[in-house]
């Protein structure tokens, strides 16, 4: 038997004296409640032919534990691997922000999970989706979880748009299979997402290992310095591994013999000793510079060209999990979790992000899951907050409200989230700066001949059994992206290219 603790609640195992408990005993079979098995192959019957007996509890409880096993499956980034590690920071920018974690020589305790986006959660890893790369950072002023991607972009910028771009991506809901003439009437509508989309279908989508990938925060972050002056940054975390990607050959070849090549190798090469790393970089605009840009840097869908990089430290992942399901499963990444220093901008896909991850946080692991050992910040948590499912605290004070002259939990004025100057009217409306194809463009180009044409000839298959008017449309978008490309694909996908010329030449960039 083994006895987990928890910090607060160790006096009691102590005092019951569990501590020292005789070797033999230490590896007998119990129940839930520490009592001992007699017999864990057969139920209690009322004799040789008889019915199964109600008050044979071993039996019960395993099936009520069994029934239980599953908490909710994550609606996206299901199919997922954890590892944990450690973060460096190496370079001074105090200047930036004030946050502890980027201090030159801190060193943070990170748990790191890879992941899959659209499929679920036993899904082949050969499949082609984007990949969730999120970090949590055990960090001195609290959790930090930088939730991104390999790709740098999204396909959206607004996230009242998430729901149904996830359904359309997600099986038909009729027949449980997938569909991409769904996808293309969604995306067909959405000429944001052809940057995204470029990189989804070339060889990008299909990596050949999570140690040879880079990672993206995707969204514009603030840093806030001591004196409440802000910047935007977007984060970048660059493999030292290089990058490897699967052709659709290879994807063929590695999905018939290893369904789980991409956890695999990970998991393998920390158990050899072989340990990855990724050096983060930030690129840096001061608040008066977002007006000078073409397009709206806020926009996930965009990257920042031309902008440089600045290496701020490195990463080291050195141990798997322990155990799959109370770590990698239940670790809860949520861009809510913030500390001093670090903001969300004003990214509209961000500020929706910020309370929808946190609440579907919520629904699957509860009101205390950030209390779990994983999800556990290394600072003590002085919150007020009470009850609630699975609540193993030990809180022991009456005041649980604020202010209060009996137990004062003042406030940190260095805390303070940092100032921005608002006018204007409410609104709905879409953002001005939109610039869709260009990047898409320069993605294309940016590739070698063979990239080009696994692209040409992915992206085509998948829109080849689309409508036409949806197929055309998206035709459109690539040819307006670069005319090579958009001709390609409307070879590959039987489209008419003459159509596609006509509605490329209506399109504004």
């Amino acid at each position: 038997m083994k006895i987990n603790t928890l910090p607060g609640i160790a006096w009691g195992v102590a005092s019951l004296g569990l501590l020292s408990l005789p070797a033999a005993f230490a590896d007998t079979l119990t129940r839930d409640n520490g009592a001992a098995v007699g017999d864990n192959q057969n139920s209690q019957t009322a004799g040789p032919g008889g019915p199964v007996m109600l008050q044979d509890v071993q039996l019960l409880q395993k099936l009520q534990r069994f029934d239980r096993e599953r908490i909710p499956e994550r609606v996206v980034h299901a199919r997922g691997t954890g590892v944990k590690g450690e973060f460096t920071a190496s370079s001074d920018i105090s200047d930036l922000s004030k946050a502890t974690v980027f201090k030159p020589g801190e060193h943070t305790p990170v748990f790191v999970r890879f992941s899959a986006v659209v499929h679920g959660n036993h899904s082949p890893e050969t499949l082609r989706d984007p990949r969730g790369f999120a970090t949590k950072f055990y960090t001195a002023d609290g959790n930090w979880d930088l939730v991104g991607n390999n790709f740098p972009t999204f396909f959206i910028r607004d996230a009242i748009k998430f729901p149904d771009m996830v359904h359309a991506f997600k099986p038909d809901p009729r027949t449980n299979l997938d569909d991409d003439s769904r996808r293309f009437d969604f995306f067909s509508h959405v000429p944001e997402a052809t940057r995204t989309l470029t990189e989804l279908y070339s060889n990008e989508g299909t990596p050949a290992s999570y140690r040879m990938m880079d990672g993206n925060g995707v969204h514009a972050y603030k840093l806030v310095n001591a004196k409440g002056e802000v910047h935007y940054v977007k984060f970048h975390w660059k493999s030292l591994q290089g990058i490897k990607n699967l052709d659709p050959v290879q994807v063929a070849k590695v999905q018939s013999t290893d369904y789980s090549h991409l956890t695999h190798d990970l998991v393998g090469a920390i158990q050899k000793g072989d340990f990855p790393k990724w050096d983060l970089y930030i690129q840096v605009l001061k608040p008066q510079d977002l007006a000078t840009f073409e397009f709206d840097p806020l926009d996930a869908t965009k990257i920042w060209p031309n902008v440089p990089e600045r290496k701020i430290g490195q990463m080291v992942l050195n141990k798997n999990v322990d155990n799959f399901f109370q770590e990698t499963e239940q670790v809860a990444m949520a861009p809510a979790n913030v500390v001093p220093g670090i903001e969300p901008s004003e990214d509209r896909l961000l500020q929706g992000r910020v309370f929808a991850y946190a609440d579907t946080q919520l629904y699957r692991i509860g009101t205390n899951g950030l209390s779990l050992p994983v999800n556990r910040p290394r600072v003590a948590v002085n919150n007020g907050n009470q009850d609630g499912a699975m609540n193993a605290g030990n809180s022991t004070s009456g005041v649980n409200y604020e202010p209060s002259r009996l137990q004062p939990r003042p406030a940190d004025d260095a805390a303070r989230y940092s100032q921005m100057p608002v006018s204007g009217s409410t609104q709905q409306a879409k953002i001005q700066r939109e610039q869709n194809f260009k990047q898409a463009g320069d993605l294309y180009r940016s590739y070698t001949p063979k990239e080009q044409q696994d692209l040409i000839n992915s992206f085509g298959e998948s829109l080849a059994t689309t409508d036409a008017q949806s197929k055309n449309i998206m035709l459109s978008y690539l040819y307006k992206a670069d005319p090579a490309y958009g001709t390609g694909v409307t070879a590959v996908a039987k489209g008419d290219l003459a159509k596609v010329k006509q509605l490329a030449a209506n399109l504004k960039d």
